[in-house]
């Protein structure tokens, strides 16, 4: 598998396509991720929240892959938004991944009505953490616009990057824009919207049309509108499936059809984070 790498605003690179764990069970985490290492897959996308971060590093220690070779992201638990405790808990990630760094930190959720409002102080602390050398970039996940102007108002640092929902029915398009008027990259999860998408007529006439399946469609959708994706599936068949995309390109028409698909706010399947406060017992 040949993966298109993008330009962090920082200078590194990032895999435009890769693995993602969320709901990935812990005790089957080591198998399907060493699963997805011999699909070809190189970039791992896990958090603290998926309790399945000890499952990556053991997939990772024993795939005799170098440290260099794979692109390694988690993300901060939402009850440890404090500045000690998120030093505390990146250090326990390190642990449990077994590396001394990641290549990618994010805020998980910006929790608006937690904290008093506050994830400025939160994101200082990963500004401090990368400085340490603990993780090589930082970024954000499920920022919305005025967070995002938010810091960029109160810090001297901007996101990498900003790990939103995107799919043909939710496009999220307002972030998207100012994503990328900021130079941070977005990354899309849910990208074919929990499998909602697959069966939709527009998506499944292309597919047919192209010889390709409606999950190949769609994730070769959200490559060409240069955003990162990482489905997640426990199938090896499936993972490569997913990671034959790079063979082909839609058509315009093609892409402009799914973008149209977009049902806006109706279309949003995850919690909104403007007002989502799930808080880990």
């Amino acid at each position: 598998m040949t993966v298109p790498a993008l330009t962090l605003h920082d200078g590194t690179s990032i895999p435009q396509f890769g693995f993602g764990v969320f709901q990935v069970p812990p005790p089957e985490t080591a198998k399907i991720v060493t699963d997805a290492f011999e699909a070809g897959y190189r970039h791992i996308d896990t958090a603290q929240m998926y309790g399945n971060e000890r499952g990556v590093g053991e997939a990772l220690a024993s795939s005799g892959l170098a440290r260099d070779d794979v692109y390694l992201t988690t993300k901060l638990n939402n009850g440890f938004h404090r500045p000690d405790d998120a030093r505390a808990e990146m250090e326990k990630s390190l642990e449990r991944l077994g590396t001394d760094h990641v290549d990618l930190f994010l805020i998980h959720w910006p929790l608006p009505t937690k904290y008093d409002g506050d994830y400025v102080s939160t994101w200082e602390t990963l500004i401090e953490l990368q400085a340490a050398g603990h993780a090589t970039s930082i970024g954000v996940s499920n920022f919305q616009v005025d967070h995002l102007a938010r810091l960029a108002a109160e810090t001297s640092v901007v996101p990498a990057v900003n790990q939103i929902e995107v799919h043909p029915y939710f496009g999220n398009e307002a972030v998207r824009a100012a994503d990328a008027a900021a130079g941070i990259l977005t990354e899309a999860w849910s990208p074919i919207a929990q499998g909602a998408v697959l069966d939709d007529p527009v998506i499944t006439g292309i597919a047919d049309r192209i010889g390709r399946t409606p999950s190949q469609v769609t994730l070769r959708w959200h490559i060409e509108r240069g955003d990162i994706v990482f489905p997640k599936t426990v199938s090896i068949e499936r993972m490569r499936e997913n990671a034959a995309i790079f063979d082909f390109e839609l058509s315009d028409a093609d892409r402009d059809a799914i973008t149209a698909l977009d049902r806006g706010e109706d279309g949003r399947r995850g919690p909104n984070p403007s007002t989502f406060d799930w808080m880990p017992e």
